[in-house]
């Protein structure tokens, strides 16, 4: 059982005496941190970085590392670089893996490879196009301007696909068995279908044609009814969350493509005892899921029971 997006828990990052708001700029920290979901629980990946601003801070976003909050929160976006899509110049040329806290992801990767390579596999993760759009420009407008401007849209996830692919390309460079992307949205369960073929399909065909295998697309929300168009990105696994139908999703896609999911990290993992969480991982692999995934984010609030269940009946079914 492995992942591809952040998998830190408190229990980990209580083991290293480490807030969570320490681990985004110090690579060694981010590594030891990313370590532990292995190390403690037989977790079979390693995956970073252990936030999703990355790319926006790397394009000039200030970013709240939440440091006051009374228990691990994700850092987020204090605001957005532009009001519209039409008020947004991006520069992307030039060395942009030097830029922001990219750096110190290459380097926590690199420390990965050295440290648990050998025994897990090490990811990294991007966000999709349109979900890095979400981060720089007001998000209300946005989302009127993929109606009313999709010119200008496409002009800005054309930009930000550039992006991406070097620092995917980066990530991979420096050491990641695999790269997910993480387009949670800009799904066709959120956009809608129709948004999705012309404004975040191509993009995202385009990246992940420019990203060695294998590759990972993560789409989140009611997806199932749209699998085939999530397999034309070219992927080799789709991961999906815990709204996901997966035995309609696995009949639509048939074994043209791995199925990961779909775990709900908050209402199940969190919240849940371990009676539900061993239910839900025997629920995921009998409706056809090839690995059992956390539907998003792992919640670091998780309690050290319910992911000893979690793997402790995956390992038992063979996942």
């Amino acid at each position: 059982m492995f992942s591809g997006l952040i998998s830190v828990t408190q229990t980990g990052l209580d083991s290293l005496g480490l807030h969570f708001h320490e681990t985004h700029a110090d690579p060694a920290k981010m590594a030891w941190a990313a370590a532990t979901t292995y190390r403690l629980f037989g977790f079979e990946s390693a995956v970073v970085p252990l936030d999703m601003c990355v790319e926006a801070s790397a394009l000039g976003a200030e970013v709240d590392f939440r440091g006051d909050a009374p228990a691990p929160t994700f850092p987020v976006v204090v605001s957005p670089l532009a009001d519209s899509p039409s008020d947004l110049s991006l520069d992307v040329s030039g060395e942009v893996t030097k830029r922001g806290r990219i750096p110190v992801v290459l380097e926590a990767i690199h420390r990965l490879k050295d440290d648990v390579g050998q025994e897990v596999v090490v990811g990294a993760w991007i966000p999709g196009p349109f979900t890095l759009a979400s981060q720089i420009v007001n998000f209300v407008n946005l989302m009127k301007d993929v109606a009313s401007s999709p010119g200008e849209v496409g002009r800005v996830l054309d930009a930000l696909t550039d992006l991406l692919v070097q620092v995917a390309l980066a990530y991979r460079d420096a050491g990641a068995d695999f790269i997910t992307i993480h387009e949670m949205g800009g799904s066709p369960g959120v956009l809608g279908p129709k948004a999705f073929q012309s404004l975040v399909q191509p993009r995202l065909q385009r990246l992940v044609a420019a990203i060695p295998a294998p590759r990972v697309v993560s789409a989140c929300g009611r997806t199932d009814r749209y699998m085939p168009l999530l397999a034309e990105s070219g992927a080799e696994a789709l991961s999906v969350d815990q709204l996901n139908n997966l035995a309609k999703s696995r009949e639509a896609v048939g074994t043209s493509v791995l199925l990961f999911g779909n775990l709900d990290p908050i209402g199940t993992l969190a919240n849940g005892d371990e009676a539900s969480v061993r239910s839900a991982v025997r629920r995921a692999i009998g409706e056809g899921a090839d690995a059992v995934w956390p539907g998003c984010d792992m919640w670091p609030p998780v309690p050290a029971a319910n992911m000893n269940a979690m793997l402790d009946e995956a390992r038992s079914l063979g996942s």
